[in-house]
């Protein structure tokens, strides 16, 4: 999870007069301590709500903020001081921000908080690190880990209880399915490109959009991106977000490539999840795309223990037959309007369709290194269309999952029956 290649906004400073910045504004940073006892600040115009955890291989504390803008002075970050090295910062997606600290050795977390601005001095977020050994360091990664992923969030240590930040808030009043849009790749990972040099990061954010908006105007669905912009997004941080909403739908898009000497290929194919790659083409496929985060610096051959605990919650009968029953109506629905790889329904190890409770797909919208593919995957219209067919796939979907579940006072086209959890998840 680290943050390479996420969009600094511009700066956001006020002059006199002006309207108040739409979002929080950090000003300054500042690292003090030993490697005994570290303190973490960083000054904001007003108070913001924080999340702070651990990642291990490299020993990282990441916390996270609602969408802030920083307007610090150059090369902040680049160097620490006591049990912190470095530390990073930037908008990782819409209505989120994140600041990574790098650690020289493993810490425990002893406070992490913001304060109001007071007696002349700015809001403030505080984070105090002590040094700790590396097995006491793990066990809280894994309990961390472990409350992600059942959404159980622990309060920060030594801080008041908190609301979530609002772009990870549940919307319990709002009875509308939250369907998550995932366009790939992103920031320094552009996918692939074709050979007159477009690139997959555009393609397939463009074509998010219009699915986002054709969902949003049938006023059913809450929307959620994992990127509205040139913006790197992690693997796992996709998945995340999926599963902190608890959402009802994840729908990632991509579009492929073939090599000189891979051969021939085109048209859209939609992929669900499998250990075992469908065939080779599938198994090459999912093994580019797993690469994003090792492209951003990111070894996820660390973050073993979760896949594996996910990989044995994904033997959730439930989650895989719908995942596989909405793959099935978005190729029927798509084959209308659209040009279909001969094989259109795969199945192959991507990690973005990993959630073990999210119902989840990904289509490859098509071969940017076929020419008559790419003319189509840059056309308005034909994005519009495939848009719409999609979008009448999703319906379908949330149709066909509320007549299963059978009559209810909650039974819906717009209020699905939700997902079978396990307990103790």
């Amino acid at each position: 999870m680290l943050l390479t290649g996420v969009q600094i906004l511009p700066s956001a400073a006020q002059d006199a007069g002006r309207p108040p910045a739409p979002f929080p504004v950090a000003t300054d940073a500042r690292v003090g301590g030993d490697d005994g006892m570290t303190r973490f600040v960083m000054d904001f115009s007003r108070k913001v709500d924080l999340r702070a955890f651990t990642l291990a291989d490299p020993y990282r504390v990441v916390i996270d903020l609602p969408q802030v803008t920083f307007n610090l002075p150059p090369k902040t970050g680049d160097t620490g001081r006591g049990l912190v090295k470095a530390f990073r910062f930037g908008l990782v997606m819409q209505g989120g921000s994140r600041i990574v600290l790098d650690l020289g050795k493993p810490v425990r977390i002893e406070k992490a908080f913001s304060l109001d601005a007071q007696a002349g001095q700015p809001a403030r977020v505080v984070i105090d690190l002590a040094g700790t050994d590396r097995d006491s360091f793990m066990k809280t990664v894994s309990v961390e880990k472990s409350a992600l992923r059942t959404g159980n969030l622990p309060p920060n240590p030594a801080s008041a209880p908190e609301e979530p930040p609002p772009e990870l808030r549940h919307s319990g009043g709002d009875p509308r399915p939250i369907v998550v849009i995932d366009p790939g790749h992103g920031g320094i990972d552009n996918g692939t490109v074709s050979t007159s040099g477009v690139m997959e990061k555009q393609i397939v954010l463009d074509f998010a959009l219009l699915l986002r908006d054709r969902l949003e105007a049938s006023g059913k669905y809450r929307v959620v991106m994992t990127r509205t912009d040139d913006t790197f997004i992690p693997l796992g941080d996709r998945v995340r977000m999926a599963r902190i909403r608890q959402a009802s739908l994840f729908i990632s898009i991509h579009a492929d490539a073939l090599k000189k000497g891979e051969g021939e290929a085109q048209g859209a194919t939609i992929y669900t999840l499998s250990e075992k790659a469908s065939d080779a083409e599938a198994a090459r496929l999912a093994d580019n795309e797993n690469r994003a985060d090792v492209i951003a610096g990111i070894d996820l051959s660390h973050e073993s223990t979760d896949v594996a605990d996910i990989l044995i919650d994904l033997a959730q009968r439930e989650t895989k037959a719908f995942s596989m029953r909405f793959a099935k109506s978005v190729a029927g629905s798509m084959r209308k309007v659209a040009r279909m790889h001969k094989n259109p329904m795969k199945s192959a190890g991507f990690k973005v369709l990993k959630a073990p409770d999210v119902p989840s797909v990904l289509i490859e919208l098509g071969y940017v290194s076929d020419a008559a593919d790419l003319k189509q995957l840059v056309s308005g219209s034909w994005q519009a269309k495939t848009a719409g067919a999609i979008a009448q796939s999703v319906d379908a979907f949330f149709g066909t999952k509320v007549a299963g579940a059978g009559a209810g006072p909650s039974a819906s086209a717009a209020a699905p029956a939700a997902v079978p959890r396990r307990a103790g998840r």
